[in-house]
């Protein structure tokens, strides 16, 4: 499955090369309008980060991405600096089918757990963004990928398969921004480790032939963002391809 994304910073589509705030990149189109063509080419899911409450908690754009939601019928996962169960809670009330939760599941895996108890594992994606070291280890990047943590991806995983996750989302981020490929070892590695999970591939998609290596990994989901703004291929294209592939 295809999921066009975009990242929002202040009400501004936006990308941030490896998550970088000061490699910002704006993009002088409205995000409702970008969305909805997304949705008009074939899109069942979108994906959305708000960057600013990632950034800045007090400040989640909680108004637009009602806005957005209530005004698309394509399914919305939204995430940006999760922090606790009423800002999980807040999304759902909203119409955002899924929340994505990235450091809060390293660094307080109780608050997710009972995220996963109070709405359910379709409701929950975790977002693990990863450093891979020169000796293949994979450590889990926190904050906005402005720290590292000390857990490897594995041990990760393997504490939240109790918790029985179904979705989870995974950035190698030395791909992020680049459009040079996804790290296809890497999903075929996960896929293959833990089948029950639905892998959304995130992170270095560039062309369609990249969308075609992902689909051969195994994982389930591709998440496109730069390449899509860019107009490096469209929605329509990315969705042939994978039901081709």
């Amino acid at each position: 499955m295809i999921i066009p994304a975009i990242d929002l910073i202040d009400g501004k589509v936006v990308r941030l090369f490896q998550g970088d705030y000061a490699k910002q990149t704006d993009f002088s189109v409205d995000p409702l309008t970008q969305l909805q063509s997304y949705q008009q080419q074939g899109a069942k899911w979108l994906h959305i980060v708000d960057l600013t409450g990632a950034k800045y908690p007090q400040k989640r754009q909680l108004s637009l991405i009602k806005t957005l939601t209530q005004s698309l019928s394509s399914n919305i996962q939204v995430g940006g600096g999760i922090r606790n169960i009423q800002q999980v809670e807040d999304l759902i009330n909203i119409g955002v089918k899924r929340v994505v939760i990235g450091s809060l599941a390293v660094s307080q895996p109780e608050i997710v757990k009972q995220c996963f108890e109070r709405f359910g594992s379709e409701r929950i994606c975790l977002a693990l963004d990863i450093n891979i070291m020169k000796d293949g280890k994979k450590y889990v990047a926190t904050s906005g990928w402005q720290a590292n943590s000390n857990v490897t991806l594995e041990n990760l995983l393997d504490t939240y398969q109790a918790y029985k996750v179904k979705h989870c989302l995974v950035t190698d981020i030395s791909c992020d921004g680049t459009l040079q490929g996804a790290n296809v070892n890497l999903y075929k590695e996960l896929s293959q480790q833990y089948p029950d999970i639905q892998w959304q591939a995130s992170g270095g998609i560039g062309n369609l032939q990249d969308i075609e290596n992902v689909k051969q990994s195994g994982a389930p989901c591709v998440i496109v963002g730069r390449a899509l703004l860019i107009n490096e291929f469209t929605v329509e294209e990315a969705i042939q391809c994978w039901q081709n592939g």
